[in-house]
């Protein structure tokens, strides 16, 4: 076999081997992106401006639903 036969096969296979890891990093990087939310989660649970948002989100709902309610008698 010639050495440029051999050269162009060697850069050919460096060129995917190339392809596949960037493939895997990018898989990579979007998995580590699909969790960042769970780092967030509760973060902001004992923060007394987290609790009242969660009480005026209860308030609002439960005017929704009385309005709901007052609508369909």
């Amino acid at each position: 076999m010639s050495e440029n036969k051999v050269e162009d096969r060697l850069a050919n296979l460096e060129q995917q081997v190339r392809q596949i890891m960037d493939r895997i990093s990018d898989e990579n990087q979007a998995a580590e992106q699909g969790q960042n939310w769970q780092k967030s989660l509760g973060m902001f649970n004992d923060r007394p401006v987290m609790k009242e948002i969660d009480e005026e989100g209860r308030r609002i709902r439960q005017e929704d639903r009385e309005q709901v309610a007052n609508d369909h008698s």
